[in-house]
């Protein structure tokens, strides 16, 4: 198995008109965040049953995969090392860990980081030095931000919200959407939780926050609740 076999498998699964769907469903125009990304036209879940028969591709070949200029390639090869990290010995995972945190200008897009940040650097990182998680929110790279957040989604299904309270005020000021966006959602996963956690942050940071990521974070509350902290009543 190589990253050539695989190029030509997707290749043939391919489908123009979902191509063409994904280029702007993904914005990809000039200016926007996925400016130049190109599309084969292929679904999820078709991704996922390619990944499960291609999970003994050497890693050289994969890397090779995530470098492609293809999204779908590059999702692929995301969702092969997500299984490869799942069932690795340590040292497997350590590399793969490695490996992910070396490529991070090719896991450049919403979907790629959330179908493999929680996966990988959340399990990763449990038991050590979360600094990785810091260095991340604090980057230029808005996918590298992003990737900081969506990670500690695998702390909070662990009932662990230090982090994700954290790196959420780092990203309070974030100018980008998807940022706003991902924050929201975790701050929302929080409050499933723990919503007194999720309302002690509110309660310091909501007049702050961007008007996205507070309508994330509150979806699920009681419409009057959720009025009074769109108004700034709380």
């Amino acid at each position: 198995m190589d990253a050539k076999q695989l190029h030509q498998r997707l290749r043939g699964l391919g489908d123009p008109a979902i191509a063409e769907h994904s280029q702007r469903f993904f914005k990809t125009a000039k200016g926007e965040y996925a400016e130049g990304d190109r599309f084969l036209g292929i679904r999820v879940p078709v991704l996922r049953q390619q990944a499960g028969e291609y999970l003994h591709m050497p890693i050289k070949q994969l890397l090779r995969s995530l470098r492609s200029v293809y999204h779908e390639e590059r999702l692929c090869a995301v969702l092969i090392m997500v299984l490869k990290y799942q069932r690795g010995s340590d040292v497997e995972r350590e590399a793969i860990f490695q490996h992910y945190l070396s490529n991070t200008q090719y896991i450049n897009n919403w979907d790629l980081v959330d179908s493999s940040a929680y996966h990988i650097l959340g399990p990763h990182l449990e038991y050590g030095d979360r600094h990785p998680l810091y260095r991340l929110a604090r980057s230029d790279s808005i996918w590298e931000r992003r990737m900081a957040i969506i990670s500690t989604l695998y702390f909070i299904k662990k009932q662990q919200y230090e982090d994700t309270l954290k790196i959420s005020l780092e990203l309070l000021s974030d100018p980008h959407d998807l940022i706003h966006k991902a924050v929201g959602w975790m701050l929302r996963e929080v409050g499933n939780r723990d919503l007194n956690a999720e309302q002690t942050f509110l309660a310091r940071h909501y007049q702050k926050m961007p008007r996205t990521m507070l309508r994330y974070a509150i979806e699920k509350f009681p419409e009057k609740q959720r009025k009074a902290y769109l108004q700034g009543r709380v």
